[in-house]
């Protein structure tokens, strides 16, 4: 038991030094260049860099479909990872966690009084997290992406307002409202920039629109494409659309928003009920109960 201790501490203590090292030792710029080749001369290779190579490589050697590939690539285009190499380092931490929980798990297993089926059984369960664990991780990265580019629709679609009202056309409203949302939040910051830059490339605006809404996945950016699309098609005021289903969007907030308090008295039952209750019945009841034992049962018995 002691050693396990003395890994994971070991573990823990390195992670957090590795991550203060990259944080305020290594230069970004410096990492920039070496990642995209821009360095002149021979220089060393960080090992951070070195370890991320191998995980792509360890990536190519993992046999995948086609159609696999494809669906996997479209959720790390979702979670917001668009590199060329996300998809093999994807691929290469999924083999690594694979091979490598198992590896650990008997280790540990071998270390307590842990028998020979019951390890076999542990370390078969250790192999089915580690494969699916990074599928969950990316799934919930899509999730709370999502949440984002929804919970930064509002304020975006004021600036839309005020943009097109202000003369601008919808092309340069969207390109100046990626611009303003770019510190406060850069994922719906990047999808407007991908619109504005495919529509600029000659992809027709009802398509690079549709686009937007398919990237994101969420329902509120796919209702606000079809009314611009519909906007768009009939001629009708830009603006003027962009301001109702700015008040559209808002009043369904507040729906959502009074369905979740009115599911809070419901959601209150079970946590009232297995955690609060007892405590209650612990304190109230309690000193009778120790009363009877202690006072009225050696009476009874002394008669």
């Amino acid at each position: 038991m002691a050693l396990i201790l003395s890994i994971l501490l070991f573990v823990f203590l390195t992670s957090i030094l590795y991550l203060l090292g990259m944080r305020f030792w290594v230069s970004p710029q410096n990492a920039l260049e070496r990642v995209i080749g821009e360095v002149r001369g021979s220089e060393a290779s960080h090992p951070s860099l070195a370890f991320r190579d191998a995980i792509q490589r360890l990536g190519e050697l993992v046999p995948s479909s086609p159609a696999d590939l494809s669906a996997v690539e479209k959720r790390l285009y979702a979670a917001g990872f668009r590199t060329p190499a996300a998809l093999k380092t994807f691929l290469g931490i999924k083999a690594l966690s694979t091979l490598l929980l198992p590896v650990v798990t008997w280790i540990v297993c071998g270390q307590g009084s842990v028998g020979s089926d019951n390890r076999l059984i542990l370390v078969v369960m250790a192999a089915g997290l580690g494969y699916m664990a990074p599928g969950e991780i990316l799934q919930y990265m899509i999730k709370a992406r999502r949440k984002r580019v929804q919970r930064a629709l509002p304020n975006a679609l004021d600036l839309l307002v005020v943009c097109v009202e202000s003369g601008l056309g919808l092309d340069q409203a969207i390109m100046q409202v990626s611009r303003e949302l770019q510190t406060g939040y850069p994922d719906l910051s990047s999808e407007l920039a991908i619109t504005n830059l495919e529509m600029r490339h000659g992809t027709r605006r009802a398509d690079a629109l549709r686009n937007l809404g398919e990237r994101t996945g969420v329902e509120d950016v796919k209702k606000l494409v079809g009314t611009l699309v519909q906007a768009d098609r009939f001629g009708t005021s830009i603006g003027q659309t962009l301001r109702t289903h700015s008040e559209f969007m808002r009043l369904t907030a507040r729906q959502r928003a009074e369905e979740k308090a009115a599911k809070v008295g419901i959601k209150l039952v079970f946590p009232i009920f297995f955690c609060i209750l007892p405590s209650l019945f612990v304190v109230t009841v309690g000193p009778v109960v120790v009363t009877i034992f202690t006072k009225l049962i050696p009476m009874m018995t002394a008669e």
